[in-house]
């Protein structure tokens, strides 16, 4: 047992974590005569560190994903959609998000296409809050800082939003409020060749390509955010505001992420500031949960296919549901960390 454990917090620290990117650069930058246990030496410490670490982790995931997502073009996607009802098809909608590495707005026209296509609107949902919340890449990187078990459950939460978002959308009777131009324009079933491995390979090489380009300025931002977090700001600033003291943490969090604009790779280098600034683990995935799955462009862009009631009905599942999972894991917190 005691071996297991050895392994699993080797490759827990080593390979995901990359503690040894962290002293390597730590080495180099002291070799040029940088402190880093100064403010300034630490913020690029932390800057030079999480930037490589979630790209590198970030392209290896990518294709990873890519290349299984190859075998499930949208076409044979909405075939396998289409033959399961109820709470079963939810269940494989918000199973579908896990494998999109997409934002938000990237869910989005695949919400539409699920949409004309004639699936039920509460599944095309789950599949909507599900795909920018929750996939394999951010399992990985969420265990590389947290752990297995606050990853894993942090998984499980999303996924259970989206089942339940959707349902409830499903039960709500919303169809009647997905705009005209979406029902009606149906959809053409275009059989997609057969790819070869080496096909797959250059689609997936050619996915991470294109992700990295469209999330590196996130990425950016989200580190420096967190170094300044990490380095700058006071431990008890942040304890004040965002605090197991403060009982309005998770609804503040929540409430401060959804103007943001930003996918779940720009919010983990804040949220691994946050935490070891102190900040309670719910309070921190709240804000990672609004950030990523209500931000303001997104809401922008989901009203030009649904009407305002639905978008109304969908904001307010969805931010109710993190305050929820909020509360829940600052209560159960010792259980994880």
């Amino acid at each position: 047992m005691q071996i297991m454990k050895a392994i699993w917090d080797f490759f827990q620290g080593q390979i995901l974590g990359m503690k040894w990117l962290n002293s390597l650069i730590g080495s180099g930058l002291s070799a040029l005569g940088l402190d880093v246990s100064s403010r300034w030496g630490g913020s690029i410490q932390f800057f030079l560190y999480d930037t490589i670490k979630i790209l590198v982790l970030l392209s290896v995931l990518i294709f990873i994903i890519s290349y299984i997502q190859s075998y499930f073009p949208p076409e044979r996607t909405k075939r396998i959609l289409g033959r399961f009802h109820g709470v079963t098809a939810n269940i494989l909608a918000a199973l579908l998000g896990t494998v999109t590495p997409f934002c938000s707005c990237s869910s989005i026209p695949l919400f539409i296409g699920f949409s004309s296509a004639g699936l039920p609107v509460g599944i095309t949902f789950s599949f909507l809050i599900s795909s920018p919340l929750v996939d394999l890449g951010s399992l990985i990187l969420l265990m590389s800082i947290f752990g297995a078990k606050v990853a894993v459950a942090y998984v499980v939460a999303g996924l259970v939003l989206a089942v339940l978002g959707g349902t409830l959308i499903e039960k709500f009777g919303m169809e009647k409020y997905v705009e005209s131009f979406v029902t009606k324009a149906g959809s053409v079933d275009i059989e997609s060749p057969e790819l070869t491995k080496r096909d797959r390979m250059v689609y997936a090489k050619e996915q991470v390509q294109a992700t990295v380009k469209k999330v590196i300025l996130y990425v950016l931002i989200g580190v420096g955010i967190g170094a300044l977090i990490h380095n700058w700001i006071p431990t008890q600033w942040i304890q004040i505001v965002l605090g197991n003291r403060n009982p309005f943490s998770v609804i503040l969090a929540t409430v401060v992420g959804i103007p943001m604009y930003a996918d779940i790779f720009g919010t983990i280098p804040i949220a691994e500031a946050l935490f070891f600034k102190g900040v309670g683990l719910g309070t921190i995935l709240s804000f990672m949960m609004a950030v990523t799955a209500l931000s303001a462009p997104s809401i922008i862009m989901l009203r030009r296919a649904v009407k305002p009631k639905l978008l109304a009905v969908f904001v307010g599942i969805v931010a109710v549901g993190i305050i929820i999972i909020g509360y829940v894991f600052n209560s159960f917190q010792f259980l994880l960390v």
